[in-house]
């Protein structure tokens, strides 16, 4: 289906980035990764997916806090491929704490990752995906980019400015062949979300165990954790010619959380 794209995925090497990396390379896709990790099991798991699924794929280390480095990984990425025709900006992080004892380094930081750097990547993907009038912008919003939560305030700041970001382009591309979509997951149980369970805990005055059952799929009707592979087949869903005219969509899969 894939065939002959290339796709560029932030934050890659892990959790839901990886997973949807990895069911664009089993499309046919060539594959931008993007990431943190140490060099020798990213180097494993980029000949890994070459070697599987028969693509072309790459690692660029790009620290998505600062613009001059996400310009030379799109510089890289479309001077090798022509262009790159499916763009997911999956990168983020997270940190939870009342807004009063929020560090200001946190709050720059995952503005930063999770906001300004899809700025960065859409404004430079966007020329040579008008060249060739095709063109997919997935955005991993977040179901905080419909609703909130307490003591989450950047993230979910940054989250309802995907949202606003997804809407603003889709409606300035939508005549040249360009879909510009987010996916706004429900928990899923990714290194991110294990990593603040027990700031959760700490802030809510309550246990690990506690923050999984009444904070985390509290929020979730189904009583579920959302998994990688399901965001994945929405994510290789989009890149189809099937969406072509699904653009400016949140698309929300959490359980029946924003149901609520």
């Amino acid at each position: 289906m894939l065939k002959g794209k290339t796709a560029l995925v932030t934050g890659s090497t892990s959790g839901i980035g990886l997973g949807i990396a990895e069911a664009f390379a089993k499309e046919g896709a060539n594959i931008v990764l993007n990431g943190l990790g140490r060099a020798d099991e990213i180097e494993t798991l980029r000949a890994k997916l070459a070697k599987e699924y028969k693509v072309l794929v790459r690692y660029d280390g790009a620290d998505m806090t600062r613009p001059n480095t996400i310009e030379s990984m799109m510089r890289k990425a479309i001077a090798e491929f022509g262009a790159v025709d499916i763009l997911v900006n999956n990168a983020g992080i997270q940190h939870v704490a009342p807004i009063d004892e929020f560090p200001v380094e946190k709050w720059n930081a995952i503005i930063a990752i999770n906001l300004v750097a899809s700025f960065h990547t859409i404004r430079l993907v966007l020329p040579a995906m008008k060249k060739r009038k095709w063109g997919r912008v997935i955005n991993i919003a977040s179901a905080h980019a419909l609703v909130a939560s307490p003591f989450k305030s950047a993230y979910v700041a940054a989250k309802h400015g995907v949202a606003g970001l997804t809407k603003t382009v889709a409606l300035e591309v939508a005549e040249q062949g360009i879909t510009v979509n987010a996916i706004c997951p429900g928990y899923v149980l990714t290194p991110l979300v294990k990593n603040q369970i027990p700031d959760t805990a700490k802030a809510r005055g309550i246990t690990e165990e506690q923050v999984v059952k009444d904070v985390l799929l509290a929020a979730q009707p189904t009583k579920k954790f959302v998994t990688v592979d399901q965001v994945a087949a929405i994510a290789r869903f989009l890149a189809s010619d099937d969406a072509a005219s699904i653009t400016g969509a949140l698309l929300s899969v959490d359980g029946g959380w924003t149901a609520q």
